[in-house]
């Protein structure tokens, strides 16, 4: 019998692979001049700039609202919408709890948007990927 790598499966390509590593990246860089130990307003108003100067289109604070049964049982803030396709949800915590990820998934499976990333300002920067379970199936 022989062994499968991962060379050997197809994959399906990462959705907004290109938009995602742009932030990624301006993410990094916002992390790397400021640091850990700020408010999470403060990284998110600094990941905007770096966004925009980067020429992406940024929201900030964008209310959504969350549908039970087609009634509106609530709203919730998202951090950043970037070009209108990928939700941004930002912690500046020293630790990322399993709610803060159940939240930015929550936020893909109340709108039409594919795709989220969790920004962690953390003791150091690290960035977590979601796609909406409605993808998936």
């Amino acid at each position: 019998m022989t062994r499968k790598g991962p060379d050997d499966f197809d994959r399906a390509p990462l959705l907004e692979k290109e938009l995602t590593g742009k932030i990624i990246g301006a993410f990094f860089d916002t992390y790397n001049i400021l640091g850990f130990g700020f408010l999470e307003s403060v990284y998110r108003r600094a990941l905007a700039i770096e966004l925009r100067l980067r020429g992406l289109h940024v929201q900030e604070e964008v209310p959504i609202q969350v549908f039970y049964k087609g009634f509106n049982v609530g709203w919730f803030r998202l951090d950043l919408l970037v070009e209108g396709r990928v939700a941004l949800e930002i912690r500046a915590s020293f630790a990322i709890a399993p709610a803060d990820k159940d939240q930015t998934l929550n936020y893909l499976t109340s709108t039409t948007l594919d795709v989220g990333l969790l920004l962690h300002f953390g003791p150091s920067a690290k960035f977590y990927r979601f796609v909406s379970p409605r993808v998936l199936a």
